[in-house]
């Protein structure tokens, strides 16, 4: 069923909203793997850099107990990812999926209903979508 209700929309809107800044915060937990993972070789270099300078004892310390450590019990950073998308991540976003069949599938429905009241036809810039723009 769909609804082009303002508080409809505006319900979805919120919803979406919601999602995108799940988005962001899956985009950080990307970059926290991909910083964790370069630093870990980084380390390894500094290991060995500390047994080329004759600290043999310390680079075994480190290599032994930093090198590859697991982040969280059990997890190195993928299986954080892997994790929050399966537990948390996918399920939000069929959420958002569910939500989004009230207003007929628009993705941005708040904003386009936001672009229709705010625009000013037929001044240049203010087109509806790109297959309004003048030839």
């Amino acid at each position: 069923m769909t609804d082009q209700s303002p508080a409809t929309a505006e319900a979805v809107g919120k919803i979406s909203a919601a999602f995108e800044t799940i988005e962001r915060a899956r985009g950080a937990l990307y970059t926290f793997h991909q910083l964790t993972g370069t630093a870990d070789f980084a380390l390894e270099e500094g290991i060995d850099a500390l047994r080329r300078a004759g600290h043999h004892d310390l680079a075994a310390d480190l290599e032994r107990e930093l090198l590859g450590r697991n982040v969280l019990p059990g997890r190195w950073t993928f299986q954080v990812v892997e994790d929050y998308d399966d537990t948390y991540y996918e399920v939000f976003r069929e959420y958002v999926a569910r939500a989004r069949e009230l207003t007929g599938g628009e993705r941005h429905s708040w904003e386009a209903r936001l672009k229709r009241q705010r625009r000013t036809p037929a001044e240049p810039g203010h087109e509806l979508t790109p297959e309004h723009l003048p030839d």
